[in-house]
């Protein structure tokens, strides 16, 4: 009788690489077939509450770039990935049937349609299928803090001494050697088209500050340019608070998103370059602003559902609106600040809009439109191209006043212009800009 080969599924969600990718080295030396999966879910394109998706178009292409790419390496290590357009909860018990599947590998999510995503695959799969789910997407392993995260300080700084002053970074993973090419699918898979998944193609945008593609090696080849070929790293904290171009800021948040990138892939990289290089202020400050992206994750983890409640994490009373009308007129830049403005049509051309910008943006909504900050979360998260649920929510309820600012602070619009925009270049570039409307 011939044996039958055991398969080691590894179910892809926002870790979309293949190095330093804790699940494919696992399953690389667990002696099985080694088969990934990725599904676009069906549940990302359907019209939610407030009228938005949960991915739009700029989103989409990224992440379309970032799988086309990941498949291509996968297949030089005669790795398959299949690729669905069907609830991975029902499709993944599927394959694992026709696979002989009997151990999935994947990255923890705890955010509630993740988890409920999980809880339902959980319920499907049979008995004998051994489920690996592990924390890689932090600088700062929640294994390797010193604090008990239900005990997480509610102010960022606290949480930043405690993980520069006790906490080690891991070291990169090693990279997986490739599989013999017997390990590979006879079945081919391609990527759905933007009709498959009924959405429109985004066009490119002569002014975009994110004209990048989607992938590992996108984000290295960025990531090379950013530190070595230009030394822009140097002078980071200077220039981080920019509009205008794709050189004032890393542009590493969307690679970062997706799982393209690691944090620890950045974190290494800058340490290498503090080493040959030069080591300051901005070089710090990118390490600073990784933390930031951690210290999300972990109210997340400590708060669960709170930061998806308008009351936020805080539990405050505010007496929000969700009158349609100014919604649609802050979503199409026709607000009464030209600053907000500038900085919403940028958003709605090209996926993409500056710390600054989102700062001013998000405040304006909640402080001085006082809408619902949820309605703008929202918003965001279906027009982002970098969108990490984490960020995007922790942000919100941050500027809103009911997350983790102890100050409750409101941007003026105008001064944060003239300080940060004096001449207006940037908002006669998108206010002005009606060729691409």
């Amino acid at each position: 009788m011939q044996n039958v080969i055991s398969t080691a599924l590894v179910w892809l969600r926002n870790d979309l690489r293949y190095e330093d990718q804790l699940s494919f080295l696992k399953a690389s030396k667990s002696g099985k077939r080694v088969v990934a999966y990725f599904s676009f879910e069906p549940r990302w394109f359907e019209s939610r509450q407030w009228g938005f998706r949960k991915i739009g178009s700029y989103r989409l292409k990224f992440l379309i770039d970032t799988l086309a790419a990941l498949q291509k390496e996968l297949e030089s290590h005669n790795i398959t990935l299949i690729v669905s357009c069907n609830d991975p909860s029902e499709n993944i018990p599927v394959w694992v049937e026709k696979l002989n599947a009997d151990s999935l590998y994947f990255q923890k999510e705890w955010t509630r349609e993740e988890r409920d995503t999980e809880l339902r695959l959980r319920k499907n799969l049979p008995h004998n299928v051994q489920l690996f789910d592990h924390c890689d997407q932090f600088l700062y392993h929640p294994e390797d803090v010193s604090f008990d995260i239900d005990r997480l300080n509610n102010v960022f700084t606290a949480f930043r001494k405690k993980c520069e002053k006790f906490t080690s970074i891991r070291p990169l993973l090693e990279k997986p050697n490739p599989l013999p090419e017997s390990n590979k699918l006879k079945e081919k898979f391609s990527l759905p088209t933007f009709e498959k998944l009924n959405s429109i193609p985004p066009e490119s945008h002569p002014y975009s500050a994110f004209p990048f593609k989607g992938g590992t090696q996108a984000g290295k080849e960025r990531l090379n340019y950013y530190l070595w070929e230009t030394q822009k790293l140097s002078v980071y904290k200077k220039t981080r608070n920019g509009l205008l171009g794709t050189d004032y800021s890393s542009k590493f948040s969307p690679w970062l998103a997706n799982g393209a990138l690691s944090p620890r892939m950045i974190y290494w990289e800058i340490i290498k370059y503090e080493k040959t290089i030069k080591k300051n202020d901005s070089t710090y400050w990118l390490i600073f602003e990784l933390t930031w992206r951690d210290y999300f994750k972990y109210v997340s983890l400590k708060h669960g559902n709170a930061i998806f409640r308008q009351k936020g994490i805080l539990e405050y009373e505010y007496d929000w609106k969700s009158e349609e009308k100014t919604i649609a007129q802050w979503v199409n830049g026709k607000t009464k600040e030209p600053f907000v403005n500038a900085n919403m049509l940028e958003l709605k051309k090209t996926g993409f809009m500056s710390n600054r910008g989102r700062q001013n943006v998000a405040s304006y909504f909640a402080k001085d439109l006082l809408l619902d900050w949820r309605i703008g979360a929202a918003y965001f998260e279906e027009q982002l191209i970098d969108y990490d649920v984490h960020s995007n929510y922790g942000n919100w309820m941050y500027v809103s006043g009911v997350g983790n600012d102890p100050r409750d602070r409101k941007f003026n619009v105008r001064f944060q212009a003239e300080r940060y925009d004096e001449k207006g270049t940037y908002q006669k570039r998108w206010n002005q800009n009606t060729l691409f409307e």
